[in-house]
């Protein structure tokens, strides 16, 4: 009898537990999501009269970032690959902003050429540009190359940002006030700057490759910086959170863990709210070189913080673009 009733104890109490783990979840749930989503922008800036360029902007974070500031009354360019899919993300902030300001170009960062066109046009079409945010990325690819022959994480990545901010940098002081925003990443830590294998043509992890790229981002950041002071031009980067978006779509894996952990994994918008916060933040007008994430400073790798690795990395990256930027 004292042996059965033991076993009715433990089989109570086991039970109990079990019944105790999803009553605790669902107390815990929405401090987990808080948690998740991390810093917001609390900003209130308005952007009558100013110029934006959002790369990227037609999914994820960079059409919730479009989203925000044509609701703060910018104008948008919206630059994307897909025009279809970005003229469907354009159309749908105008009619939910009531801004009519928000205009969608081709812009493939895969191509030099077309990035060259996008700057021709965008020059001769507007006459100030005070915000450009270099957003758009790849993610997780299998091995290719860009229409240049650069390895596709660094050639979108870094290279087709590099070329882009060059050509369009001038337009950006003339404009002064002005601000970068560069889209890193927390991988950054995970990544290094291969010259002597930069197109990964000796040995190619796509995961690594990725944060080869993040890496680059900040580097770039950090000597664009120091090349811009007294300029009035301001160049930050950031990296906004384990978002749930259409990054990971290279990846079945990643696409699938994506979805199974969405719980866990930041919204667009939130993911959108450091991008937001270094484009608006009053609190940031004099600030640059800087890398945040939560809408607040981040720790940056040690390899993120090496001046003499940045120097290099821009003067090869002039090399390979076929351009002098000094």
């Amino acid at each position: 009898m004292e042996r059965a009733a033991a076993m009715l104890t433990c089989w109570g109490a086991a039970l109990g537990a079990a019944v105790s783990v999803p009553v605790l979840l669902l107390v815990a749930a929405p401090y987990i999501r808080r948690y998740v989503a991390g810093g917001q922008c609390k900003s209130t800036a308005k952007l009558e009269g100013k110029v934006v360029i959002i790369t990227g902007a037609n999914t994820g974070i960079g059409k919730e970032t479009a989203r925000d500031l044509a609701r703060r009354g910018a104008r948008v360019i919206v630059a994307c690959r897909d025009i279809a899919k970005a003229e469907a993300a354009a159309s749908e902030i105008r009619a939910e902003t009531g801004n009519q300001q928000v205009i969608v170009k081709k812009l493939d960062l895969a191509d030099t050429k077309s990035i060259r066109e996008f700057a021709e046009k965008f020059l001769a079409e507007e006459k100030e540009l005070h915000i450009l945010i270099n957003n758009a990325g790849v993610m997780l690819c299998p091995y290719s190359k860009t229409a240049d022959g650069f390895e596709m994480h660094l050639g979108v990545n870094h290279l087709g940002h590099f070329l882009l901010t060059f050509l369009l940098l001038e337009r950006l002081k003339q404009s002064a006030p002005a601000r970068i925003v560069n889209v890193s990443s927390l991988a950054h830590h995970g990544g290094r700057i291969r010259f002597h294998d930069l197109h990964g043509e000796k040995s190619y992890n796509r995961g690594l490759a990725y944060c080869h790229s993040k890496l680059a981002n900040v580097l770039f950041t950090r000597e664009l910086a120091r090349r811009l002071q007294g300029t009035k031009v301001t160049a930050n980067a950031l990296h906004p959170g384990s978002v749930h978006s259409e990054l990971v779509r290279h990846s079945f894996v990643m696409t699938w863990l994506w979805k199974i952990f969405s719980f866990f994994l930041k919204t667009p918008w939130e993911g959108a709210q450091t991008s937001v916060y270094c484009a608006v933040a009053e609190e940031l007008d004099s600030v640059t070189g800087q890398y945040f994430s939560d809408c607040q400073p981040a720790y940056v790798s040690p390899r993120g913080r090496d001046d003499e690795t940045a120097k290099k990395l821009w003067s090869v990256s002039c090399e390979l673009l076929g351009i002098q930027w000094d």
